[in-house]
């Protein structure tokens, strides 16, 4: 099986629906959504199928694209499709394995653009949105994107704040930023000018 992203290149994808990919209108409205952000920015894919997101972020000039996968098999299939379309100047990296434990081993890295694709029926939505959290993984102005069915609410999650929604058929993305308590701010004292007279009340 095959499937076409950006400048109509062509990826490999394994038969059957253990590694659905993400639907080809809803592709193209998330990459619509973050027009302008995309080149030379750190990608996070988790559980990344036959990698066509990553592999459009890297066409469309993602300086580094990570990806966690469970299936052995895809991990190979991605790894193709990475090869295929990354440029020499570009980085990607294929981690097999259990989510949770895989983010784990991220947590020095920060990440600008993150996107989360399980399937639909998994419970992994709210510990792997509370591991990027509680990690500080996403970037201060960095979102992140879920995928999941337009009849799952959304996981309202600490340190995290769901800043648009968008629903395509039966598919529905969720968005996410840092909260604005998560990010630290930097109080800046007044500067005196020279020669400037404090007043006394």
């Amino acid at each position: 099986m095959s499937l076409r992203i950006c400048g109509n290149r062509q990826l490999k994808t394994l038969p059957g629906l253990a590694t659905r990919p993400t639907p080809a209108r809803v592709r193209e409205a998330l990459f619509n959504i973050w027009q302008g952000t995309i080149a030379d920015c750190r990608w996070l894919d988790i559980c990344t199928g036959s990698g066509s997101m990553g592999a459009e972020a890297l066409c469309r000039g993602a300086s580094s694209v990570t990806g966690i996968e469970q299936s052995a098999k895809a991990c190979a299939i991605i790894r193709q499709n990475w090869e295929q379309v990354a440029g020499s100047s570009q980085e990607f990296q294929i981690l097999r394995g259990n989510a949770i434990a895989k983010l784990a081993s991220l947590s020095t890295q920060q990440f600008d653009r993150i996107y989360f694709d399980p399937p639909y029926a998994s419970e992994l939505y709210e510990p792997v949105l509370n591991a990027i959290a509680s990690q500080e993984m996403l970037a201060p102005e960095g979102e992140i994107a879920i995928e999941h069915s337009r009849t799952r609410s959304a996981v309202p999650i600490s340190g995290l704040e769901i800043c648009r929604q968008k629903v395509y058929g039966n598919t529905a993305l969720t968005f996410y930023t840092r909260s604005c308590r998560s990010i630290p701010t930097v109080t800046v004292a007044p500067a005196t000018l020279p020669g400037a007279t404090k007043l006394l009340s």
